[in-house]
């Protein structure tokens, strides 16, 4: 699988969403995995290649997406994804989503840095206003993960989610490119 250094941070680097056999198997792997999708509410979907390739084909194609495959560096190892969805060009914001599918690399600052860096790309790059997410609110880890990267809550939709026989609340967070510090990308020309 071939990979491009279009972000790159310290430990990661974010490289363009593709379609490779390789890239299409690790997505359905994950797609398919509860402890990846029971936080990303598609528990109830089963994912085939087939499926996921034509998902994949799509998200690239869509000019309201920056998606992007988490690159661990040393090993230049597909980890997970992260990506703005339904950019709105006009009204400047995006929905921000991620997910390390990889169980050796999660709770290890990598997610964390993956937001960074996108937040950096979608507010001084895409020139975006605001970015949001929502996320389940049993999902304590990436709570905490999102108020590290600057984001601040915004209020919930009380039992929404239905997952594992259970409702869950939905909670909303946003960040304005005001609230938004750091520089993270080390590849950029002009500092």
């Amino acid at each position: 699988m071939q990979h491009f250094k279009k972000l790159v941070g310290d430990n990661i680097y974010l490289s363009p969403k593709g379609v490779s056999d390789e890239e299409i198997e690790k997505f359905t792997e994950w797609m398919n995995d509860f402890q990846v999708t029971d936080y990303t509410g598609r528990s109830g979907q089963i994912v085939t290649l087939s499926e996921e390739k034509e998902w994949l084909e799509n998200s690239v194609k869509n000019t309201s997406n920056r998606n992007f495959n988490i690159i661990e560096s040393k090993d230049n190892k597909l980890i997970g994804t992260v990506g703005l969805e339904k950019i709105n060009w006009i009204e400047r914001n995006a929905v921000l989503g991620i997910f390390i599918g990889d169980t050796d690399y999660r709770n290890n600052g990598y997610g964390t840095e993956a937001i960074k860096l996108l937040l950096e790309y979608g507010f001084r790059y895409l020139n975006l206003h605001s970015i949001r997410l929502d996320l389940l609110s049993i999902n304590e880890r990436a709570h905490k993960c999102y108020l590290k990267c600057g984001f601040k809550d915004t209020g919930k939709s009380r039992e929404e989610i239905f997952l594992n026989g259970k409702y869950y609340d939905k909670l909303h967070m946003d960040i304005l490119e005001s609230e938004f510090e750091g520089d993270y990308i080390r590849n950029k020309n002009i500092i």
